[in-house]
């Protein structure tokens, strides 16, 4: 769990965030120059038409600095005022935060609010100043601007262009440096949170889960908290856009896509906690 790093994006509307993301993904050899689109984890017609993330999309990247390889989970959380719910959860997955300001116009009320909850859930929060490059750039008077706003200390603010790829490698090496390593306990009951689902033509109803306790393995029998209905694990996989990885289990700090069969999404709402059927864990993840 050392090497692994579990990180959202937080930002407003046009600040960059989706931009960011396929730049950490690009320059992470995640996918090719020719599979890469524009806002690549933006998966939905009217998200690329209106530039906002409003389904959760999540990514596991590999990434070796200082001879170490880590595993980045950058945890996609969505940029719309109207999905205060959906980003507590995706924030309550990780265990740090990129802060995104554009470097012309400053921070804006929205962001506060998703940077508070980010602080309510303890997260270690980077500021990144984006868009340096442009001619109306200020990126000191942004800075002294989330100090005074937020009183987030900006010694460790990065200053990059998404759209440029100005700054990326050095935003990389230091949210390694500055987000924490996940917690868990591999030999304690199973405790997973939903923090995305949605339903598949082909595989039924899918969810992206953050595990903190145990072992989510397949072919597991497992129970949602919830409403106490039982399921059996059929696959699992590790989230990407393009090429998802299988795997048997998903360890503490890892996040993976839940594969059950159902047919109904309703039975894995955003925020249920996943546990195992047979030695349930005493508590939802909160």
């Amino acid at each position: 769990m050392q090497n692994i790093r579990n990180f959202s994006i937080i930002a407003h509307i046009d600040h960059g965030k989706s931009t960011l993301a396929d730049r950490i993904i690009e320059h992470c050899g995640a996918i090719t120059q020719r599979e890469m689109t524009s806002q690549l984890l933006d998966t939905m017609d009217i998200e690329k038409e209106r530039g906002i993330t409003i389904k959760a999309q999540s990514v596991r990247l590999k990434y070796k600095k200082d001879g170490q390889e880590y595993i980045l989970n950058l945890i996609d959380t969505p940029g719309h005022v109207d999905f205060s719910y959906e980003v507590s959860k995706s924030l309550a997955s990780s265990d740090g935060a990129l802060l995104v300001v554009d470097a012309s116009q400053g921070i804006e009320a929205q962001t506060l609010a998703n940077v508070y909850t980010a602080i309510e859930h303890n997260l270690e929060i980077l500021p990144v100043i984006n868009k340096i490059d442009l001619p109306a750039a200020e990126p000191e008077r942004v800075m002294e601007e989330i100090e005074k706003s937020i009183g987030l200390d900006c010694t460790n603010a990065v200053l990059v262009s998404a759209k440029s790829g100005i700054g990326i490698k050095e935003l990389i090496d230091k949210l390694i440096d500055v987000i924490p390593p996940p917690k868990g306990d591999i030999n304690k009951p199973l405790k997973a949170v939903i923090y995305d689902s949605w339903f598949d033509s082909y595989l039924g109803a899918l969810a992206i889960v953050r595990v903190f306790d145990g072992e989510l393995k397949k072919g597991q029998a497992i129970k949602v908290m919830s409403t106490g209905k039982e399921y059996t694990v059929q696959s699992l996989t590790y989230p990407h856009p393009l090429h998802p990885e299988s795997t048997d289990s998903i360890k503490p700090g890892e996040i993976g896509v839940l594969v059950t069969g159902l047919k109904n999404v309703k039975e894995l709402r955003v925020g249920d906690t996943v546990t195992d059927a047979k030695n349930p864990c005493s508590e939802p993840a909160t």
